[in-house]
């Protein structure tokens, strides 16, 4: 399978770019409440790639928090707007992962379908849909992880559309 083309991406005022080179691993919407308070939000739909495939915003464009200790996710908001720009998460054995806003992609047709809600009791609402729903720390963990590991073994072209 061939590299898909650079596709672009920004915050919400344009000041924070990026340009993703790979393939998409995982797309999932978190109801935690540290995604409900960094996005602004009542949850957050979420777009993971390999560290590799992303070349960041640069470097003062972008202030980085964390917010809890392990995972210990780098939350990074666009220093113009204040907007959520991107996220940078190390896990043992996977190597460093980009999580970036699904809507902070460009290229809609370049995001995958949705595939789970993870700390679906920390909602804020209920949401209609069929996707997969799951409560408590680590069963979402369990179940995010579940799904994450066959897209970073086997590239992560997972369910594209189109």
């Amino acid at each position: 399978m061939s590299e898909p083309a650079h596709h672009n991406g920004q915050c919400g005022c344009g000041a924070a770019r990026f340009t993703v080179h790979g393939h998409p691993l995982l797309r999932a919407f978190c109801h935690c409440t540290i995604c409900q308070v960094f996005n602004g939000a009542p949850y957050a739909d979420i777009t993971l790639f390999r560290g590799r495939d992303v070349v960041l915003p640069e470097q003062g464009q972008v202030e980085f928090s964390t917010y809890r200790p392990p995972p210990a996710a780098r939350r990074g908001k666009c220093v113009d707007c204040g907007g959520p720009a991107v996220e940078l998460l190390k896990l043992p054995l996977a190597g460093e992962l980009v999580i970036i806003p699904s809507m902070n992609i460009a290229d809609n047709s370049f995001v995958p379908d949705p595939a789970l809600h993870i700390f679906y009791h920390r909602r804020v609402a209920d949401i209609d849909d069929d996707l997969p729903k799951y409560q408590g720390y680590w069963r979402s963990q369990l179940e995010f992880s579940r799904r994450l590991l066959p897209a970073l073994l086997y590239r992560g072209s997972g369910n594209r559309r189109g």
